[in-house]
């Protein structure tokens, strides 16, 4: 294969094209190390060695490190690792790896972060924001099902109002439309809304 192009990425790093199509990120010293100059050639045994005993290990490497730095789904590990220029075979590879040693998993993700966000938002909610980390739709509502059984959201909605200082017995009409238009946004159904206001209410 005809080595196109050599781009700088940094002083050190290098984008390697091959027959026209973006390959892989080296360093200089790798150039260097295969023989690797604009306008050779490479056969695909280099090209496939290169990925394994390079590419591999340091996108194995870098997985590690960003999820030492903080938990990721599945989806957000293998976003960050494209942005960092790894081929989509290495990026795989490196999933696999760290797949192996159950460091990622979306279902353990799910009911952690459920486990941390239930007593502040509705189930609608996390569900939103479980979507957007890039779990896929069984497995949120199995992790929704299995945290919430023996959890009750109208315990959130009694704290949020406590956190917004809402008092049902002086509230004006204006303002508890209010309430119940934000607590409504954040996903929780009229019902429960109603019948926590109501008996707090009462409570007063």
């Amino acid at each position: 294969m005809l080595v196109t192009k050599i781009e700088a990425v940094t002083k050190t790093k290098f984008k390697v094209f091959l027959e026209e199509q973006f390959a892989f990120v080296l360093y200089k010293g790798e150039l260097s190390r295969y023989k690797i100059l604009e306008g050779g050639v490479v056969s695909q045994e280099l090209v496939e060695e290169i990925k394994k005993e390079v590419l591999e290990k340091r996108a194995k490497l870098r997985a590690m490190h960003l999820l030492n730095q903080m938990e990721r789904t599945e989806e957000q590990l293998r976003t960050k690792l494209r942005q960092n220029l790894y081929p989509e075979d290495v990026v795989e590879a490196a999933m696999q790896y760290v797949a192996s040693f159950g460091y990622i998993g979306d279902s353990k993700y799910a009911r952690r972060y459920i486990d941390m966000k239930q007593g502040m938002k509705s189930k609608r909610e996390i569900a939103a924001q479980l979507r957007v980390k890039g779990i896929e739709e069984a497995e949120i509502r199995d992790a929704i099902e299995e945290s919430y059984e023996i959890y009750d959201e109208k315990k959130t909605i009694q704290r949020l109002l406590e956190k917004k200082r809402f008092c049902a017995e002086t509230a004006t009409e204006e303002e508890k439309k209010k309430m119940y238009a934000y607590l409504m946004r954040k996903g929780f159904r009229y019902g429960d809304i109603s019948e926590v206001i109501q008996v707090s209410f009462w409570n007063t």
